[in-house]
């Protein structure tokens, strides 16, 4: 066996980070690919309470209040609940139930 003299390993973390690529730049907040709005109607931001608005009821409010509680549309909850009062089961009960215990909106 032939001795061969090896270079030592510099352990220096200086200079291991020196030979990596500097890190890419940061995204602008004004990137015009974020600011464009999307199509279609601003979804409402989630209520804290479940109250039946004044306006914009159709029979007693009960889908309005609900969609608005959640952030939902009020369109998406008004065509469920149509489509699951067609099944079978207690649904219209389910909805005037509500209708008395959803206190309407103070504003």
């Amino acid at each position: 066996m032939t001795d061969t003299a090896r270079a030592p390993i510099d352990l220096d973390p200086a200079a291991a980070t020196s030979t990596l690529p500097p890190p890419p730049p940061p995204r602008s907040t004004t990137d015009s690919s974020t600011s464009t709005p999307a199509s279609g109607p601003t979804p409402r931001p989630a209520s804290d309470r479940l109250v039946r608005p004044r306006g914009g009821r159709r029979i007693g409010g009960v889908c309005a209040g609900i969609a608005d509680r959640f952030g939902w549309s009020r369109t998406t909850v008004r065509v469920l609940s149509v489509v699951s009062i067609l099944l079978p089961g207690p649904q219209v009960l389910a909805y005037l139930i509500l209708w008395i215990a959803i206190p309407n909106d103070d504003d």
